[in-house]
């Protein structure tokens, strides 16, 4: 594939809601542009974000084969990076199949992806945008200064119930101090508080421009790390037990199974 191309997802379509672009010959970028703060729904996830990441992973799986061939040390090497601010909660809760047949599949490939990969945060950052981020291997977040900027799991604010995946990955990319902060209160992190408890690697100033900038900068500095192609080998053992978690289709608690369940409690007290 060459440097210099443009794709557009869904493919077909009059409205593409992500473009895939490739900056360098190691870095791949994709945008999201679905509305104001590219809201989670499942044409994004299904017909847009999951074949945008397919088409990396084939394109450097093609090359690494082809410079290995030619004995090329440098081929094989590769970033990919992108950046929501949470899923369309109505229709999520709508759908029972939506987090182990749409949403779970799409954090346990960017968990494991072969490539390293690197999420540009340049505005607020919550719920399920917020736990996509986590399944990045790096998080670079705008100061705030130009533009306010948030990361929180604000889920205990609308009564909404964790699914498995998103518990899994708290448990293992975020710090103990830090968890229920993030997790039970909810509370609203600012960039710098978000970079001291952990939840992103780097703020940085000048908005947008200056994200993606460093973004670029961290994707070029990692890329060689895929050269051998061990990289997403790596990272499956490292999550192994979120993987194997979520494979297991443990359904979420829900709060009217928890009132049943308590009533039945409380009634033999």
């Amino acid at each position: 594939m060459s440097t210099a191309f443009i794709l557009r997802f869904p493919a077909g379509s009059q409205t593409p809601i992500l473009t895939l672009t490739r900056p360098s010959p190691t870095v791949w970028q994709i945008e999201l542009h679905n509305g104001a703060d590219n809201r989670l729904v499942k044409t994004l996830i299904n017909d847009a974000l999951k074949p945008a990441l397919q088409t990396i992973e084939r394109e450097w799986r093609k090359e690494r084969a082809e410079g290995k061939a030619r004995k090329d040390k440098n081929a094989g090497a590769g970033c990919q990076k992108f950046f929501s601010n949470g899923l369309d909660f109505a229709s999520a809760v709508a759908d029972p199949a939506w987090f182990p047949a749409t949403f779970d599949p799409l954090l346990l490939y960017l968990l494991t992806f072969p490539l390293p990969t690197v999420a540009a945060i340049n505005g607020h950052c919550f719920a399920a945008g917020a736990m996509l981020s986590l399944a990045f291997d790096y998080r670079v977040m705008t100061d705030g200064v130009k533009r306010n900027a948030w990361m929180c799991m604000n889920e205990i604010d609308f009564g909404a119930v964790w699914p498995v995946s998103f518990a899994a990955i708290v448990r293992a990319k975020v710090s103990a101090t830090a968890t229920h902060r993030f997790v039970v209160e909810g509370r609203r992190f600012t960039p710098t508080e978000a970079r001291d408890a952990g939840l992103v690697d780097e703020i940085v100033a000048g908005g947008t421009r200056g994200v993606l900038k460093r973004a670029h900068e961290i994707a070029q500095e990692k890329a060689p790390k895929a050269r051998e192609g061990v990289w997403g080998l790596i990272k499956t053992e490292l999550y192994r037990p979120v993987v194997e978690l979520v494979r297991l289709g443990i359904p979420s608690l829900t709060t009217a199974r928890d009132e049943s369940a308590a009533q039945l409690r409380l009634g033999r007290l």
